[in-house]
């Protein structure tokens, strides 16, 4: 990987020695580089534009204008950076909210270093990334009655049920159009449209949806 271009990361965090601590970490990655440090929601949207950053980590708990209220206005301006939550708070609405406004992981403080580089690195290849304790908290949010889901899942075109499962393997827009051979602009045409019928709000709540219908699915079997 060290031969490839290094994924660009922006970090927002309102306190200056998380971000020094974390671009430490960085500098001994040659496949990560730290462009732009924020410490405030509105400088992080300013940067977010300026820089095209492929990776956004993002606390939670800022002065002024929250991680929340960032992650909101980012989506709204179309920024399509990987964006992961990297915060302490482990709260069920915290972690709900933040994957239904469009986050694409969420990672706790008090993670190993090693795991908290290895999380980023998977994010920035398209996974979704979530602290291992977090996943069961999203994972009861989204359970539904068993008729819904059903019919749900068959009101979806066959197309777009290749693209559920590829998302709820973790892989990104891009990465599902060179698996299915058709271009990123179609992906994001399927996604859009069953995550409509499917009355979701983001692609990481759909991948956690779908791989607890494939669970549900092996338990029967």
């Amino acid at each position: 990987m060290s031969e490839l271009t290094p994924a660009t990361v922006l970090m927002v965090d309102d306190h200056p020695l998380l971000r020094k601590g974390l671009t430490q970490l960085i500098e001994l990655e040659d496949d990560l580089e730290v462009v732009g440090e924020a410490s405030s929601g509105q400088q992080a949207i300013e940067l977010a534009e300026s820089l095209d950053p492929d990776l956004i980590t993002l606390d939670l708990n800022m002065q002024g204008m929250d991680g929340l209220q960032t992650l909101k206005a980012l989506r709204e301006r179309g920024v399509d950076a990987r964006i992961i939550m990297l915060t302490v708070s482990d709260s069920d609405e915290d972690v709900v909210e933040a994957i239904r406004l469009g986050a694409d992981g969420y990672l706790l403080k008090d993670m190993d270093p090693d795991a908290l580089i290895d999380k980023l690195k998977e994010a920035v290849l398209g996974k979704m990334v979530m602290s291992p304790k977090l996943t069961e908290i999203l994972a009861t949010a989204l359970r539904r009655p068993q008729r819904q889901t059903n019919r749900a899942l068959a009101s979806l075109t066959s197309r777009e049920l290749d693209i559920l499962k590829l998302i709820a393997k973790g892989l990104s827009n891009k990465l599902i159009a060179r698996e299915l051979d058709i271009s990123d602009g179609t992906v994001k045409v399927h996604v859009k449209h069953l995550l409509k019928k499917l009355d979701l709000r983001s692609r990481v709540e759909a991948a956690v949806w779908m791989v607890n219908q494939q669970s549900k699915g092996d338990a029967r079997d």
